[in-house]
């Protein structure tokens, strides 16, 4: 087969509106679901840390199974088998700007509850990595657990928790192409569609395989800056005993 450079050059520099659809639901379906389990995570997390022994068992248990099963099978199960049990039937929603389809719904419901389970042991680490002494201090001075949860804890975990958190959502982005198997129109089945339309296979994979690479790394690079900005502080704060250590030593000084 020959490579046909105006094909994939056409598609890469122009796409069509079904490859623009699927970018723009891969996009959106990643940052929803990616809050979603963040969120889902930091309950997770405290569950985990609290000292009621059936919260913590539940949470424990929900991690285990969460992160014991294929995603794969776990957004088959949320989007087939929940309605083969009459348990639950994913419909369209109306939200006004726009209608969201049922097996997007179940999509951003299993990738959410999948990253919830690794964002709760990457946030958990984080909690447990503050000095419990800030914790004591704080709540000597009559803190709430919200409050000392917000003020102290949380913004200096930050530093912890978002190198992974990227990371994660560097995985996001890619996993979303599992969606296609229900049905989703992201980046992949679209191009799939593409494919079955024009037969350029090898070209208009390898224009995917950019559109996900050119995806992965402007995030890389976002979350440099991002990790950059919240180590700064501490960074800084770190390196002043340094900086007056040394000028005690030079000018013989108490440090």
């Amino acid at each position: 087969m020959i490579f046909n450079w105006s094909v994939f050059f056409h598609y890469l520099l122009e796409p069509s509106s079904i490859y623009l659809h699927g970018l723009w639901l891969t996009l959106s379906i990643s940052v929803v679901s990616q809050l979603i389990g963040t969120t889902l995570g930091l309950f997770a997390a405290l569950g985990r840390l609290s000292r009621l022994r059936i919260l913590r068992g539940l949470a424990g248990f929900y991690v285990w199974v969460m992160r014991g099963t294929p995603l794969l099978v776990q957004i088959v199960f949320i989007y087939t088998a929940l309605a083969a049990a009459n348990i639950i039937h994913f419909h369209d929603i109306d939200l006004g700007f726009v209608v969201l389809p049922g097996n997007v719904q179940a999509g951003i419901i299993a990738l959410s509850l999948n990253e919830a389970a690794y964002m709760c042991e990457i946030i958990r680490a984080g909690i447990n990595s503050i000095d419990r002494g800030q914790t004591e201090a704080a709540k000597s001075l009559g803190m709430t657990p919200g409050l000392l949860l917000r003020r102290i804890i949380l913004p200096q975990a930050a530093r912890v928790i978002i190198p992974p958190l990227g990371n994660n959502f560097n995985s996001m982005l890619k996993s979303t192409t599992l969606l296609s198997v229900i049905g989703v129109p992201e980046l992949l089945l679209a191009t799939q569609m593409v494919t079955s339309a024009t037969f350029r296979v090898f070209e208009l994979y390898s224009v995917v395989a950019l559109y996900y690479l050119s995806l992965t790394t402007l995030w890389g690079f976002l979350q440099r800056l991002i990790e950059e900005r919240y180590s700064a502080p501490f960074a800084e704060t770190r390196s002043k005993p340094a900086r007056r250590s040394l000028l005690a030593g030079l000018f013989g000084g108490t440090p």
